[in-house]
């Protein structure tokens, strides 16, 4: 059971992180606060001889902040909190949030498996504010490594309110892990409209700032099939005149289609799936990732089912079609502007072989994330990481960048290792199980007990099981250790039941 007890009274983390030395390094430097990497500082505050430190350059925590639509919920259960599948006991849990809040008892007569992404975004805050050794403000300017002290040697930057370097500074660590997290993605045809000033096309990261905008636009543009343009889209046609909704949804999938949420199904999003996956040959599992899309990339049932009662509601209540049209199997070839205030997306229907031009005022972007490049961060150690044969940084089974036996530390990584640990890599389900597992990679013996089996299907016929990828070397602190986590979706708002995963 863990005893580590959140401080009391609560307090801010320190405004400048302190230097080390190479004769007191850091036993773990994290690079990123996001969800992961917040998930491995509470895990490892409860493992007392384990010295850390995790560096930020936005100056506080925050998930998301485009996208916490009201009443949009997290599609993973609440237990997939940042601790509580590693250690339910862990004073950094959910449950332990919400007797701090004494909402407790409301919570549990909400009967709430699945909890509003505003809600878990304030659970981080809570978590960011008050757990030691997190420096925001501070941005990561250079890796090296040190052969002489056999430490890592990290270069930083205080940052000042305008995002300015204020400071240097330099700390020093046996390890690193890398939670920089992932980048809104922007097609090529589009980056241009998308990267010149006042065009109305923005990534729908950035839609609640510009949602009152977008709403008195005459006509906006949808793109993209997942699960945030969905949300886009919903909440737009929720909040835009009857009979004059003026929006256009465009996806370049074949069809409009559910998330996987078979419980089945949901299996692959586990510690077994996830060793499976790893133990498979690059080429299958590149053959692999791009026919799971449905897992991951698939919008949740609540969330059609609340556009089709939406579009239907409108058609009754008009008396007409409503004016919002939805196109799968549409590519976006190029785009322009051809007015002060209108913008051309040239399109290309896949299956008809039909191409059209399509006007509109605004775009919103809703085409997903991107892994965020490391190179120019670890452009030094680039010598000693090796690669596969696409050019991808080998990750081992314990999220360690495979490094040349020269680097005697390990690097490891968060959210960054989709190509090598399959779908659930960016799932927050597997975020305590990920952290314990890096935590207990840096132990001479585990300091979190993890179980062997986490699945009903037995993935192959050779299962794979703890431990049986052996460790591609060596990674211990100096001395033994000793103990001491999306997708969400929108609910249908007429009956205000709870998504659930069935």
């Amino acid at each position: 059971m863990s005893t580590a007890q959140p401080p009391t009274p609560p307090f801010a983390p320190e405004p400048e992180a302190e230097p080390t030395t190479p004769d007191q390094p850091l036993d773990l430097a994290g690079i990123g606060i996001g969800p992961f990497n917040l998930s491995l500082a509470a895990l490892a505050h409860g493992v007392p001889t384990l010295r850390t430190a995790f560096y930020e350059q936005r100056p506080a925590f925050h998930w998301h902040p485009g996208l916490l639509i009201d009443g949009a919920t997290v599609q993973v259960p609440f237990l997939a909190d940042l601790v509580t599948l590693a250690d339910p006991a862990s004073p950094w849990s959910f449950l332990s949030y919400l007797k701090a809040r004494e909402r407790l008892f409301p919570f549990y007569v909400a009967e709430r498996f699945h909890i509003e992404r505003t809600e878990y975004d304030a659970y981080c805050r809570w978590v960011s504010e008050q757990l030691p050794g997190l420096h925001f403000g501070h941005r990561i300017d250079a890796v090296r490594w040190d052969h002489d002290h056999e430490l890592f040697e990290l270069d930083f930057s205080t940052l000042g309110p305008d995002g300015e370097a204020v400071s240097p500074g330099r700390t020093h660590a046996r390890h690193l892990v890398l939670g920089v997290g992932t980048e809104p993605h922007v097609p090529e045809t589009l980056r241009p409209l998308a990267d010149a000033p006042n065009v109305p096309v923005l990534h729908s990261a950035d839609y609640l700032e510009h949602r009152e905008r977008l709403l008195n636009t005459g006509h906006v543009t949808v793109v993209g099939s997942g699960q945030s343009g969905a949300e886009v889209f919903l909440d737009l046609l929720r909040h835009r005149p009857l009979g004059a909704e003026g929006l256009h949804w465009l996806a370049r999938t074949p069809s409009f289609a559910p998330m996987e949420y078979s419980k089945l199904g949901l299996e692959q999003f586990s510690p077994d799936y996830t060793r499976y996956f790893h133990a498979l040959p690059e080429a299958v599992r590149d053959q692999l990732l791009p026919g799971q899309w449905q897992l991951y990339k698939g919008i949740a049932q609540e969330t059609i089912t609340a556009i089709h009662h939406e579009l239907y509601r409108r058609a009754q209540q008009g008396g007409d079609w409503p004016g919002a049209v939805l196109t799968p199997g549409v590519t976006v070839r190029t785009a322009g502007r051809i007015a002060a205030a209108r913008l051309e997306l040239h399109l290309e229907h896949a299956h008809q072989g039909t191409r059209t031009r399509h006007t509109t005022e605004a775009v919103v972007l809703a085409t997903g994330y991107r892994e965020r490049r490391v190179d120019t961060l670890l452009a030094a150690l680039d010598p000693y990481i090796r690669r596969d044969s696409s050019e991808r940084p080998r990750v081992d089974a314990q999220h360690r960048l495979v490094l040349d036996p020269l680097i005697k530390g390990s690097v490891h990584v968060q959210n960054a290792e989709r190509h090598t640990h399959g779908v659930g890599t960016p799932d927050l389900g597997l975020a305590a199980w990920r952290s314990a597992v890096i935590l207990n990679s840096l132990s001479a013996e585990p300091v979190f007990p993890l179980p062997s089996r986490t699945a009903f299907t037995t993935f192959g016929l050779q299962p794979s099981r703890p431990g049986d990828a052996a460790p591609q070397r060596p990674a211990a602190p100096s001395a033994p250790v000793a103990r001491g986590s999306g997708r969400m979706h929108l609910p249908d708002q007429r009956t205000g039941r709870t998504p659930t995963r069935t």
